[in-house]
């Protein structure tokens, strides 16, 4: 059964940018990122993909291997560039974790001072997909902030050769 984390339980208010909630990070049961709230402020690649609110495709780095054999640190490396770069809604990105296979980059509203987390993801394995969990701290509706962020960003690495999936 999948489980949905409770916006209200994890996210107590702290100011306007709310708390971090515990359930970022690669989940272990089930394995992958977590899935959305039942809010309007989320999409996730780990949702069903019959969830037209939450849903979005994975990102594939190197789509039908038309880029050779570029590594998973290469890829890393764009999109860590793109994610400095790239400021669809004016909103301050700032990387607060890093590992070989995962990032998280809180997002901060320059008006209101409101906190989005996003998430990538490098699953292991020989694919070169990269899933992603873009949620705002607070509230139940974002504008579909969100959703327009992670599109900017993927508009920026399509220039760089990557695809979303289900254009794959």
């Amino acid at each position: 059964m999948d489980q949905q984390p409770q916006q209200d339980e994890n996210t107590k208010q702290v100011g306007r940018s709310g708390k971090k909630p515990n359930y970022l990070g690669v989940q272990k049961n089930p394995f992958g990122l977590a899935l959305c709230p039942a809010t309007d402020n989320c999409i996730s690649t780990s949702e069903n993909i019959s969830d037209a609110t939450h849903y979005a495709p994975p990102w594939n780095y190197n789509p039908e291997g038309k880029r050779g054999n570029i590594s998973r640190e290469k890829a890393m490396a764009e999109l860590l560039q793109v994610v400095k770069s790239t400021k669809p809604d004016k909103s301050s990105p700032k990387i607060v974790e890093k590992t070989a296979d995962y990032v998280r980059v809180e997002y901060e509203s320059p008006i209101l001072g409101l906190v989005d987390d996003v998430e990538f993801w490098f699953p292991p394995g020989k694919k070169t997909i990269v899933q992603y969990r873009a949620a705002s701290r607070l509230g139940n509706y974002d504008f579909d902030a969100n959703r327009k962020r992670i599109k900017a960003l993927r508009m920026q690495l399509e220039k760089k050769g990557w695809a979303s999936e289900d254009t794959v």
